[in-house]
């Protein structure tokens, strides 16, 4: 069975388990197409169930949370195409594609009904089984298609086309929307458009904290809230907080509140 095979820059995924993404960057922006079960992105500000059928726009530089569950005693199929700022940057010049305005839209979304992109997946199916039919020059041939496909939508032109350097954003609202990803502090700076000695500067300055002191805190207290306010299992939102395991979730929620997580999950109950 496949599962999570990446051919070029186009990646087939299947599995019979639910399966949490741990690994939650998106280096580029993403076109994906359920095929079966249904997949949930959360990236920190909304949630999104793509249901079979449904094709979305993931967009680059972000930290997400992805569930894909298997329904109907089937499991769980996608199709995702990545589109690399080289890939994009090269089109652009060939083609003088120039974005007509900024984008001001959702970084995340699911398409209307769009029988060409339907369309487009459809002709992605024989592959699935059959991957090695998929050669470099094939790959290329459909990433291009998939552009052109795009360019009908003028404000996903103005996102795919911006090649603006990245810069510093506001890191208190960055880091209160993406505390809970557990990814290193170099790669919170590189997301937030810093060096990490300068992201260690600022966020003492915003934060009057270390970034590691003030993550495991916030981390803390949402778990906190979780469990006492709203009845979840410890063991089953340790990871979604930003912890990496449960032994160590536990002693670090002992030595802040002193009381074991599982003592509360009690109490609430």
């Amino acid at each position: 069975m496949i599962e999570d095979r990446i051919r070029i820059n186009i990646l087939f995924s299947c599995t019979s388990q639910e399966k949490k993404n741990f690994d939650p960057f998106v280096q580029d922006h993403a076109l994906v197409c359920v095929l079966n079960g249904k997949m949930i992105i959360n990236d920190g500000i909304e949630t999104f169930q793509y249901n079979k059928g449904d094709i979305g726009f993931v967009s680059k530089n972000q930290l997400v949370k992805t569930q894909k569950i298997p329904q109907d005693n089937k499991p769980f199929m996608s199709i995702s195409i990545f589109l690399p700022k080289e890939t994009l940057y090269n089109y652009s010049k060939e083609h003088h594609i120039l974005p007509k305005g900024n984008y001001l839209g959702k970084p995340n979304f699911i398409f209307q009904p769009d029988p060409f992109l339907k369309g487009f997946f459809n002709s992605m199916l024989p592959y699935f089984e059959n991957q090695e039919a998929l050669t470099n020059n094939l790959a290329t041939i459909k990433t291009f298609e998939i552009i052109e496909l795009l360019l009908r939508y003028t404000t996903i032109q103005n996102l795919l086309f911006n090649f603006e350097d990245d810069f510093k954003i506001d890191l208190e609202a960055y880091m209160n929307k993406n505390y809970m990803h557990n990814i290193p502090l170099a790669q919170f700076a590189k997301l937030t458009g810093r060096s990490i000695s300068t992201f260690k500067r600022d966020f003492q300055e915003i934060f009057n904290q270390t970034p590691n002191k003030w993550l495991i805190k916030k981390r803390l207290d949402l778990a906190h809230f979780l469990i006492s306010k709203q009845g979840k299992k410890p063991n089953e939102i340790y990871d979604d907080v930003g912890f990496v395991n449960f032994s160590h979730f536990s002693r670090s929620f002992k030595a802040e509140f002193g009381i074991n997580p599982s003592e509360i999950e009690k109490n609430h109950s």
